[in-house]
């Protein structure tokens, strides 16, 4: 599986496109906005989108998803059914963030911990991490050793939690019993900044690594 990263809005969000190399079709994780730009550098790949994935429901990560989804045909699938308020609220939150408004939709498929999104020949596992938001959950690729892990933590700092129904303490026991486990050797592309890894988060991160832990 090839990810090709697109920064978006004026926040710099990463929507990820995942490429099924075997079979060239692919899947949008958190279209946030700018769906033209999203949709060129899908053309300029070569690849068929089959589907839509969010990781969670802030308006900078679901921006573009209604436009794309319903002009596209494209089903979309997650988050978890706890950030459904957040959905239903998006163009409040557009309007309040300064982002265009972004359509209303439903997702077809809320996320549970546990499960599998497929698209191409391509299996990732959800993982659900609130705390950022209730309804965060973050995708795995064990092949690729690769996890697209949203807002919950990024290189060397966390998601915030002062927004809606945040909870500083619950994002930072989704870190360490949801990705952490992963593995040291796994890339964290998060939804905002450059890449780092589990190994590196775990040892560094100032706000749930090495010396954190020794604090708790």
């Amino acid at each position: 599986m090839d990810i090709r990263i697109i920064p978006v809005t004026p926040f710099v969000q990463n929507c990820s496109l995942l490429i099924c190399e075997q079979t060239g079709r692919g899947a949008l994780v958190d279209p946030g906005g700018e769906p033209e730009r999203i949709l060129e550098v899908v053309r300029d790949c070569g690849v068929t989108l089959e589907k839509i994935l969010l990781t969670h429901g802030h308006a900078d990560h679901i921006g573009a998803v209604g436009y794309l989804a319903r002009e596209h045909g494209l089903p979309v699938e997650g988050p978890h059914a706890a950030d459904g308020f957040l959905l239903e609220t998006l163009p409040q939150w557009c309007a309040q963030f300064g982002l265009p408004l972004g359509e209303s939709f439903t997702p077809q498929r809320w996320l549970e911990n546990g499960e599998q999104v497929v698209f191409g020949a391509q299996t990732l596992a959800v993982h659900h991490c609130p705390g950022h938001t209730p309804g965060h959950v973050i995708f795995s690729h064990a092949p690729t050793a690769a996890a697209i892990v949203g807002d919950v933590i990024f290189k060397g700092s966390i998601g915030r939690t002062d927004l809606p129904r945040g909870d500083h303490a619950t994002l930072l026991k989704s870190i360490r019993q949801r990705i952490w486990p992963l593995g040291d050797a796994v890339t964290l592309l998060p939804g905002h900044g450059p890449t780092t890894s589990v190994g590196e988060e775990r040892a560094h991160n100032p706000y749930v690594g090495g010396a954190a832990e020794e604090r708790t």
